[in-house]
């Protein structure tokens, strides 16, 4: 006669299945929610063009600082075609390299606001200055303005009086409007700029400011600007000539970079400067990946258009902050059912509903890490940075995922090896947490949030404890639980990616103050 079987073993299968599907619809609702499509109003199509756009010539390999300096005519010819589909100028940030410009401009019947680039050397200065006057003098028809200098007063490179000099002399020798370019504060600062233009060209960039605007605030405070700059510097014109959104990037307080939200800031702002009769030019033309090295990853996702030169849907249509959803999910999936074949069977009813959650999670987790590399890793380093933590989560996922199975022959095997090595997990974790929340506290300006890469180590290893060398241990949830305060405090308390990295922070110091727990009670 056979022995029934026990009760707990007839439950392991429904409620590993209904475990599945819950995992399953998880990981679905995470990328969709992430890469849903939103419909918002369009600010331009090929009837209605937009007034002016911020252009560097540079292909997404390529930086001003690259040596030898070669553009590539053919690259800077398809842009220009492109751009003249949706808007009627393109602005101009220096001479050098850019000579043909003019020629091209007029090729696709678009106007040119030449720029010259201003610094602290004179000698580079002088050379920008006479490119600027000839190219101006040389294409009539196509320059409609000159810009002597971008944000120099911003960067301490001249002062104002110097500027004012140097603007007076370009408008002695030029027939078309003459401007200076900087954010909005400096031309308070400086007065003696503002008497010597014949416009004055102020930048508006909300998630830059000192105090960030969040996008529901943004264009108010644009608004506000461009009416106190139009009253108070009447009756000189004000060009708004730069502002715009990124689409990528951490969060600066409440101000949250994404394609939706450029979306909304971009179509937004037309809107509102059209029906006011507002001069303007938005920044910028392309994403520009070589300006991550500088502004951390949000200065490379400015752009309209991607690097490659593809509609991020900013201008018109729907838009999606992450349009390639479906293939994370799939990855997500994928990942999460290797990790259930690698555990086999859970041992017991609690474990077969924890078992897929817990691989969707780790999975769902590094998705997450591999999406923000994507778009934020700049360097070598970072790239390395980034597999290493990849390859951490791995380790603990399947370490957690066999302590939850029935483990016999090569599991067990592996299970003890990983067991073995546990202890050393939690330490590189928490090492790498550490380091994160000394970088967010100190320097965080253009650093991202690392919580996707540190939520699954810290969860698996608050539930689990495991034994570890106690004075790292000790040292390492010190400047967890140390941090977290600090670097709320730097970002604000309505910076909700803030918000996450404490919740991972503090769970972190949860598992590492257990392992000093368990190691005592060992």
């Amino acid at each position: 006669m056979d022995r029934p079987m026990p009760r707990f073993a007839r439950l392991l299968l429904p409620l590993y299945l209904l475990a599945c599907l819950l995992a399953l619809l998880g990981l679905g609702g995470l990328w969709y929610g992430l890469g849903k499509p939103v419909q918002l109003p369009d600010a331009a199509s090929p009837t209605h063009k937009l007034q002016c756009a911020s252009y560097t010539p540079f292909d997404k390999d390529q930086s001003p600082y690259d040596r030898p300096f070669r553009l590539r005519p053919a690259r800077m010819d398809a842009d220009l075609a492109l751009l003249a589909e949706r808007f009627q100028c393109i602005r101009t940030y220096s001479q050098t390299g850019l000579e043909a410009i003019p020629a091209l401009a007029r090729k696709h019947g678009l106007k040119v606001m030449l720029g010259a680039w201003v610094n602290a050397h004179p000698a580079d200065t002088e050379k920008e200055i006479e490119l600027l006057i000839a190219a101006a003098n040389a294409n009539p028809d196509v320059v409609s303005a000159v810009i002597v200098g971008n944000e120099t007063l911003l960067r301490k490179e001249v002062t104002g009086a110097q500027l004012a000099t140097l603007i007076a002399r370009v408008k002695s020798q030029v027939k078309v409007p003459v401007t200076y370019a900087d954010v909005w504060e400096f031309w308070l600062q400086h007065p003696q700029v503002a008497p010597a233009v014949d416009f004055l060209t102020i930048h508006l960039l909300p998630y830059w400011e000192d105090d960030p605007r969040g996008i529901d605030q943004a264009l108010a405070h644009v608004a506000d600007v461009r009416r106190v700059f139009g009253t108070r510097f009447a009756p000189k014109d004000i060009l708004i000539g730069e502002t715009g959104w990124p689409s990528e990037g951490r969060q600066r307080e409440t101000a949250v970079p994404s394609r939706v939200n450029e979306a909304r800031f971009i179509r937004g702002f037309v809107a509102m400067a059209e029906s006011n009769g507002w001069h303007y030019n938005l920044i910028e033309a392309f994403d520009q990946p070589w300006k991550r090295a500088n502004e951390g990853a949000v200065g490379g996702y400015w752009g309209l258009y991607d690097a490659d030169r593809q509609d991020k849907g900013v201008l018109e249509g729907p838009v999606s902050n992450l349009s390639h959803w479906p293939q994370w999910w799939l990855a997500s999936v994928l990942l999460a059912a290797a990790m259930l074949m690698l555990a086999g069977r859970p041992a017991t009813p609690a474990a077969a509903l924890l078992l897929p959650l817990l691989a969707a999670f780790g999975a769902g987790c590094l998705g997450l890490w591999g999406e923000l590399m994507r778009t934020h890793a700049r360097f070598a380093g970072e790239w390395l940075w980034a597999s290493l933590l990849a390859a951490l989560n791995l380790l603990v996922l399947a370490h957690a995922v066999l302590a939850l199975a029935r483990r016999a022959g090569w599991r067990e095997r592996l299970f003890a090896w990983l067991q073995a090595r546990a202890g050393w997990l939690l330490l590189a974790a928490g090492f790498a947490a550490a380091v994160s929340m000394l970088a967010m506290v100190f320097d965080p300006r253009y650093r991202s949030f690392p919580s996707a890469a540190l939520a699954l180590p810290a969860l698996v290893f608050a539930l689990w404890p495991v034994p570890a060398r106690r004075a790292e241990v000790a040292l390492l949830a010190l400047i967890m639980g140390a941090g977290v305060a600090p670097q709320l405090f730097v970002e604000g308390l309505e910076n909700q990616q803030a918000w996450l990295w404490a919740l991972v922070s503090v769970l972190m110091t949860t598992a590492l103050w257990r392992s000093l727990r368990f190691t005592r009670k060992a």
